[in-house]
């Protein structure tokens, strides 16, 4: 066999798993593309197969993050398509290359004559892969990017349910088992049994999907009680920071929340920084939201900045329906080169450092009772880590809120792959999600992962609707690092167990 074919399965399987993201939503091709990707890293040896899976991985995050650049990629031209193409290649490394190298050294029990051990292969593959996605996604801290984890893709799928099981990395998982055995039924074809043990994991999904899709409680949802609105109020980001534009949107934002009260919500949700100034430097802007908040007779969330003792922060600032105000909810996990510059100033060398703002982190989340619900909120990027979602689970929340500022991202496929994560974290929570977005796509969600009430793309919306009590579910228990060292020593004992029985 030549050289290249294993490269060009690769990259082609990783092009597959890329169309099954929005805007193009294949999601069948998802299984299919990394069956091509498993197939070639099991004919090869884990050096080559970590070359391979690092060009995949670049071509399938540089597909898949291409609408990094959009608005901000300006800022660097004609250097924008870095803003991609940079992130592209790390993550590759740490997932792609990681995950081929580990599934390659695997695989070397393929030619064991020991038919359990060959048949246990394709497993330790798929949970090398879903852990090396958790590793690059959360588990490097700070620098992690957790979009364009597999497991989103199924946020409609039929495997679904297993979100509230085993999360998005345990969704990742079980697809990577269905692949990874097709893989291994084409590369072992013509040995006795290979077909056998290929039928045997995939009636094996199906049968775990279909459980978790019975035994789902989100399939049997008590009536939402709780009224809520999130406002849209579709400001371009390019007119966003013009001189004028604060005034511009508290005036829209303004109009649209009284509009909205006609619904009588308890809660009024605007997105991430709607008024992009410290608004305790503004004199009278505070006053202002009391006053709107008192009029409306609802509970207020405004997105904006604030100045802190550390520097400022990216806040929401939770209004009383009686005008007062003293919870303030600062952004914790901050967007790497975008808010702030990790590592401290040891890169700041690097050329457009300087264009990078110097947010300061929050350290806690700001649970708030509003309508006798607890709700938690979260800003934009954070709401991509699954780890500090279930954060403000297991610290009361009973509905999620997440603000959010997609108009970065103008109407590439990034609002759309954020409104689909957004999806995901209401199924692995079990947690109703009001979300506000700048220019869409705002919504609300049910715990089983449906927009019951959603706006579209480049509109000035108002969603109303209602919200309610939570339903528990086992991922809120086991939580992503459980299921990270499970994935772990899922692949461990698959490979002990291969070198103990060569031995």
């Amino acid at each position: 066999m030549s050289s290249l074919v294993p490269f060009v399965a690769a990259t082609l399987g990783a092009i597959a798993m890329a169309l099954a993201f929005p805007r193009t939503n294949a999601v069948f091709l998802a299984p299919l593309g990394a069956a091509g990707l498993f197939w070639a890293w099991f004919g090869t040896s884990p050096k080559r197969a970590f070359w391979t899976g690092w060009l995949a991985g670049t071509v399938y995050f540089a597909i898949t993050f291409r609408w990094f650049g959009e608005t901000a990629g300006a800022v660097i031209a004609p250097f924008g398509f870095l803003l991609a193409l940079v992130p592209a290649a790390i993550d590759a490394f740490f997932q792609f290359a990681l995950a081929g190298a580990l599934v390659a050294y695997a695989a070397r029990a393929l030619s064991s004559r020991d038919r359990a051990t060959r048949a246990l292969v394709p497993l330790a593959s798929a949970a090398a892969f879903a852990f090396a996605e958790w590793f690059r996604s959360e588990g490097l801290g700070e620098v992690g990017v957790p979009f364009g984890s597999l497991g989103f893709t199924q946020v409609g799928s039929p495997l679904a349910a297993l979100a509230s099981y085993a999360g998005t990395y345990g969704v990742t998982f079980f697809v990577c088992v269905a692949a990874a055995y097709v893989a291994y039924a084409v590369r072992m074809r013509a040995v006795r049994g290979s077909g056998v043990d290929t039928v045997v994991a995939l009636t094996a999904v199906v049968g775990c999907a279909s459980l978790a899709w019975i035994s789902w409680p989100a399939r049997a949802l008590a009536t939402p009680s709780v009224r809520v609105a999130a406002i849209q109020g579709n400001i371009r980001q390019s007119l966003k920071f013009q001189p004028g534009a604060a005034r511009l949107a508290l005036r829209r934002y303004e109009a649209l929340t009284l509009e909205a009260a006609a619904t009588h919500p308890a809660l009024v949700v605007w997105p991430e920084t709607v008024i992009p100034v410290a608004f305790d430097r503004s004199p009278g802007l505070g006053a202002e939201f009391a006053s709107l908040a008192k009029r409306a007779r609802t509970e207020l969330v405004v997105g904006t900045d604030l100045d802190g003792p550390d520097g400022v922060y990216n806040v929401l600032v939770f209004f009383r329906p009686d005008g007062s105000s003293d919870r303030v909810y600062r952004k914790r996990q901050l967007v790497p080169f975008a808010e702030h510059i990790p590592f401290g100033s040891s890169l700041a060398w690097i050329p457009w450092m300087s264009n990078v703002s110097h947010f300061s982190e929050g350290r806690r989340d700001e649970i708030v009772r509003v309508g006798g619900l607890n709700f938690g909120p979260v800003i934009c990027w954070e709401s991509a880590f699954s780890g500090i979602v279930r954060g403000d689970v297991r610290d009361g929340a009973d509905a999620l809120v997440i603000s959010t500022d997609d108009a970065w991202f103008g109407a590439t496929a990034g609002p759309y792959q954020h409104a689909q994560i957004a999806r995901m974290r209401a199924i692995e929570t079990g947690r109703w999600i009001v979300r506000a977005a700048s220019t869409g796509i705002s919504g609300i969600i049910a715990p089983d992962g449906r927009y019951v009430m959603t706006s579209a793309l480049d509109t000035t919306a108002i969603v109303a609707g209602s919200v309610g009590a939570p339903v528990e579910t086992v991922y809120d228990v086991l939580g992503t690092t459980t299921i990270a060292l499970a994935l772990g020593a899922i692949y461990l004992a698959v490979v002990a167990l291969a070198r103990f029985r060569r031995t």
